[in-house]
């Protein structure tokens, strides 16, 4: 049987590599001159190839349609990843919250046992761009090439990313051809992308990284918060970024609705004992300005905004601090607000949102329910999921199930 798999990703490759071991002649068509090229900018060029839990855990990390995923996870789950690539020679590694790296540290490797696999299932890698994808009687006939001309097909597995780091190949190709096709495309949004914030203060502490901080986002006029988690994030030029903030941004949609977040500096401490730690601080520096006590509790390029903040004259002496004042510096500590007024573009996402319906897809086979013949893997797919190697499983997951 002859097989056209659009995309030389993460996604595309495990897809070629299980039809191709099934007995199908497979051709990979990749636009780029090298395969995977955003699975080599993960995890900051590490590679977060997947999350070390169980089938579960990864539905509870899936932000969209989740239990669309029961099937491909069932059939390949992160353990599946994990030995998929330790057979290939890649040595793995688990760090914190579970997600996994190549012992090297370096994505080339992972990308290399995927090519490598895939030439030794005997797939057919060609370098050209897929401009249309061709049905005929309601099957997959064939897929028009920009150079090489036109291939016939029995099956056609379409595995062309998002539209997220378009730098890497992916321009979104394939939810136009979808569309073409008679598929229902849901509206593409940014997920997994840093935000912009009004406060002018985020300029002024950019570059700053933090650690064991609170994240706590709300939608205007709403009580219950939208997202709360405790984590790792840093200020940019333009707001906010890093862990904690990519995985907030999954959570809003500032087109429609208008958020702010709460960054609690002492998330262990309550107020009670914040206060308490902060008078054995003035107790040692009783003599010394309010801006020059603050050293051993927050960092230092952070201590000017606190000031401002909590509205105490810098040069006020430490001895002089009223009560009222250290209660408005805890408060200050403890919820520093920020308006988010947007994110940053879709291409400096990680991953879309939205994407090919997944109420036309078969679930169990990853084939469309509306062209014989014609499946999907990956981020073309309505699916998406938080940051720590889930979006990478969907990629194997999906595309081994439409492999095979």
């Amino acid at each position: 049987m002859e097989v056209i798999v659009c995309g030389g990703g993460a996604a595309g490759l495990m897809a070629a590599i299980t039809a191709a071991q099934n007995g199908n002649n497979v051709t990979l068509v990749e636009k780029n001159q090298k395969c995977a090229r955003k699975v080599m900018i993960t995890g900051k060029g590490r590679c977060n190839v997947t999350n070390n839990c169980d089938k579960e855990t990864l539905i509870k990390n899936t932000l969209s349609n989740p239990k669309f995923l029961y099937s491909a996870f069932n059939a390949f789950d992160s353990s599946s990843t994990m030995e998929f690539f330790e057979k290939q020679g890649v040595a793995l590694k688990t760090e914190r919250g579970n997600r996994v790296f190549p012992t090297s540290d370096k994505a080339c490797d992972i990308v290399d046992a995927l090519v490598n696999r895939a030439k030794k299932s005997g797939v057919k890698i060609i370098n050209d761009t897929v401009i249309k994808v061709i049905k005929e009687n309601g099957e997959i006939k064939s897929v028009l090439l920009e150079r090489g001309g036109e291939l016939l097909c029995d099956k056609c597995i379409i595995a062309t990313g998002g539209a997220s780091y378009t730098g890497t190949g992916s321009t979104g190709d394939g939810f136009r051809f979808a569309k073409e096709l008679g598929h229902t495309v849901k509206e593409l949004s940014a997920s997994l992308v840093p935000l912009k914030i009004r406060e002018g203060f985020a300029e002024k502490m950019m570059g700053l990284s933090l650690k064991n901080v609170k994240l706590t986002v709300f939608c205007k006029g709403e009580k219950k918060p939208v997202f709360c988690e405790q984590g790792e994030m840093l200020f940019t030029h333009f707001g906010i970024s890093g862990p904690l903030v990519l995985s907030a941004s999954a959570h809003i949609d500032t087109a429609k609705k208008e958020y702010y977040c709460l960054l609690d500096m002492k998330p262990a401490l309550d107020l009670n004992t914040l206060d308490n730690r902060i008078l054995r601080d003035f107790s040692k520096n009783a003599n010394k300005d309010f801006i020059n006590s603050l050293g051993e509790l927050l960092p230092a390029k952070m201590i000017p905004t606190v000031v401002k903040l909590c509205g105490i004259e810098g040069n006020t002496k430490v001895n002089q601090i009223s009560k009222e004042q250290r209660t408005k510096l805890c408060s200050v500590i403890k919820g520093i607000e920020m308006n988010i007024i947007g994110t940053r573009p879709i291409e400096e996402a990680i991953i879309t949102r939205g994407g090919v319906s997944v109420k036309e897809i078969n679930s169990a086979t990853m084939e469309s329910k509306l062209i014989k013949g014609l499946y999907f893997a990956g981020e073309v797919i309505d699916v998406d999921a938080y940051t720590g190697g889930f979006n990478l499983q969907i990629a194997f997951s999906t595309g081994y199930l439409a492999g095979l």
